[in-house]
């Protein structure tokens, strides 16, 4: 219904024939491509004009909808394009309410970023979602799983046809755990007191940050502390138990810490790691420093040995750096040597709501030394590398790829890991793998945002090698992601592409060309038939050359981006006014008034079919491929290739 002030009109359902017809018409009439990526959906349809100036005009929707689960998850999606160029609209935002008979579990979105509130025990759950300012929203994807596992289990994927596939896997366990089941874990807090930590108020701020540690330990727990400046102080020769009079004592030692000396990184870092035994519990490590090492062992390559020879199996290294003098690749290493994670401190940042915040988190262990068998499939190149222990609250989300040769149903899988200290084993069955799914085309894109993400950690950490900046630049450019390698792309010398020629006269203007002037700065940016590397003359040579620096604002900087891109969840919206468009799990570009589909190349002989963009075939071919509108919405102008075969949209010569 449409509201016209107090007024409710009706409009109309239409049939999928009609509105079919009803498509074709408003595409040929109004040249507006965008609209092909509903055609074969139904339609409804209301006048809602006039529409006064700066007025409000509310539209109600009804619809009951059938939700089905395969693999163990329930998916939804809900229409928010405009299928038009328009001008940013003001605020999208929505509230999802979900009421269930069974648990509920995995709650994600790869769309939009989502605050979830679980109401009433585990069977209801309420979500929202804002963004502001968007030219062109994405359509609101939700995924969630009803269990009654005490770990629930889901899993997504994608695959085309003679390809790879991807999936994505989250773990999340139940919220009432009673207090005898958390995992009772070892922690060693390692806090530099050097004179630098004076400054801005550093001191105050990790002191209160690491009170706050202390005062959270639970009962079954133990724990140490370690200050250092230029020589370490244990707070206890060994562990001790976080009882009443142990936090006590642990929080008399923080009060009494004060900023003054160097910094001696490799004697506290080596005396920390030797507190930790065999004992099979959680083992963390928690290293709060903001300088560079300049007393005793300074070389970061032998700091990194030492701590090696001395560690644990099993400690998880957590590092935060405060500020921007410090040596993120020291920082960086020791965490993902030791299956832990490197965070950054920013001046503008609250060191002691970040770090407090992280104690809370892993302060509720309730599933670790996870490890998964995958049931006989197939896979590779899964992220994150290192499965971390799971907590209360928190949930899992794992990326890879699969390469089985013909469908796999009913797979098994398995989770093992320690509840309580305790060996677990969970079995989940009826999964599937299957050698075809259109479905969830944004699952390659997340793959490979985190593969780049990665991949950039180990230049960063080992220096750049021609294989991984290779592969950069080919994930970047086929998926569309922006990395300090494929930011701005150019031709080698002497490799001028030719004109990809249309099958008909194109015009100069229509739908897409806005980006005109984008164009005209990029117009060599890249070619599709061709090698690409950075070119010399462009800004990503230097993008690249901030990645091999260690300390200051850019190599900070440079360590959350990587941290944030092989964490990433979301699938990044494509940005307005850009020549390049990720769509369906193909990435477009723009060149010179076309859009070309990244895996277009010339020279690899398929078979070419050119098209009359609004004309009879164009649209009979839609009827057939319907997976095809999704692209030829881009515009009028199209080069897509689509089960090996290469189709050329172009327009009529005359209006």
């Amino acid at each position: 219904a449409i509201w016209d002030g107090e007024r409710r009109l009706s409009g109309e359902v239409r049939s999928r024939e009609e509105a079919r017809r009803i498509y074709d018409e408003i595409v040929r009439r109004q040249r507006d491509p965008g609209l092909l990526e509903y055609v074969g959906k139904d339609l409804f349809q209301a006048s809602i004009f006039p529409i006064p100036p700066r007025s409000d005009k509310k539209l109600e929707l009804t619809y009951t909808q059938v939700l089905r689960a395969e693999s163990g998850t329930v998916a939804y999606r809900y229409p928010l394009g405009t299928g038009r160029n328009l001008q940013p609209i003001g605020r999208v935002s929505g509230r999802i309410e979900i009421d269930s008979r069974e648990p509920l579990r995995n709650i994600y979105s790869p769309s939009h970023a989502i605050e979830t509130a679980r109401k009433d025990g585990e069977r209801r759950a309420h979500i929202s979602f804002e963004n502001e300012r968007e030219r062109e929203p994405q359509d609101f994807r939700l995924f969630y799983s009803l269990s009654r596992e005490d770990f629930g289990l889901s899993l997504v994927t994608h695959r085309e046809p003679g390809k790879a596939g991807f999936y994505l896997l989250m773990i999340s366990p139940r919220n009432d755990w009673a207090t005898e089941q958390y995992a009772a874990k070892d922690v060693v807090f390692v806090l530099d007191t050097s004179g630098s930590m004076a400054d801005e108020g550093k001191m105050e701020k990790a002191r209160a940050a690491l009170l706050s540690g202390v005062r959270n330990l639970r009962a079954s727990d133990r724990f140490n502390i370690v200050s250092f400046a230029g020589e370490e102080h244990l707070m206890a020769s060994g562990m001790i138990t976080a009882d009443d009079a142990g936090r006590a004592r642990g929080a008399d030692f923080v009060r009494g810490l004060r900023p003054v000396g160097g910094t001696n990184i490799n004697d506290a870092l080596v005396a920390a790691l030797r507190l930790f035994d065999q004992q099979m519990r959680p083992k963390l490590l928690v290293f709060m420093t903001d300088g560079l090492p300049t007393v005793g062992e300074t070389n970061i390559n032998r700091i990194i040995e030492n701590a090696r020879a001395a560690g644990t199996p099993g400690v998880r290294l957590f590092t935060f750096g405060v500020g921007y003098d410090v040596n993120t690749s020291l920082l960086d290493k020791l965490a993902a040597e030791n299956s832990g994670v490197a965070d950054y401190i920013e001046p503008k940042e609250d060191l002691e709501v970040k770090v407090s915040n992280f104690f809370t988190k892993v302060n509720h262990p309730v599933l670790t030394d996870l490890k998964l068998d995958m049931g006989g499939v197939e896979t590779d190149l899964i992220y994150p590398r290192n499965l971390p222990d799971l907590f209360r609250g928190s949930q899992l989300t794992l990326i890879g790829r699969y390469r089985n040769a013909g469908d796999m149903r009913n797979v098994r899988l398995r989770l093992t890991g320690r509840v309580g200290g305790n060996a677990r084993t969970f079995a989940y069955d009826d999964l599937q793998f299957p050698l075809t799914k259109n479905d969830h085309e944004f699952l390659p894109r997340l793959w490979a945002t985190r593969r780049v993400g990665w991949l950039m950690e180990q230049i960063r950490t080992n220096g750049e090698q021609r294989e991984l900046r290779d592969e950069i630049v080919d994930l970047g450019t086929r998926y569309g992601i922006v990395t300090p390698y494929t930011s701005y792309l150019a031709l080698e010398p002497g490799q001028e592409s030719r004109p990809i020629g249309p099958p008909v006269p194109l015009p100069i203007n229509g739908r897409g060309t806005s980006n005109r002037a984008l164009n005209e700065d990029n117009r060599a940016t890249g070619t599709f038939r061709s090698t690409r590397r950075p070119s010399s003359s462009t800004p990503a040579t230097g993008n690249a050359e901030l990645m091999r620096m260690d300390t200051g604002r850019a190599a900070v900087q440079q360590s959350k981006d990587s941290r944030a891109q092989q964490e990433t969840i979301i699938v990044q919206a494509n940005v307005a006014q850009t020549d390049v468009r990720s769509i369906g799990g193909k990435t477009f570009y723009l060149r010179e008034g076309v859009w070309i589909d990244a895996e277009f190349k010339a020279e690899s002989g398929l078979p070419e079919t050119p098209l009359v963009f609004g004309s009879d075939d164009y649209f009979a071919l839609l009827r057939r491929e319907p997976r095809l509108a999704e692209f030829f919405a881009l515009g009028e102008r199209v080069v897509v290739v689509f089960k090996d075969r290469v189709y050329r949209v172009g327009a009529a010569t005359s209006r």
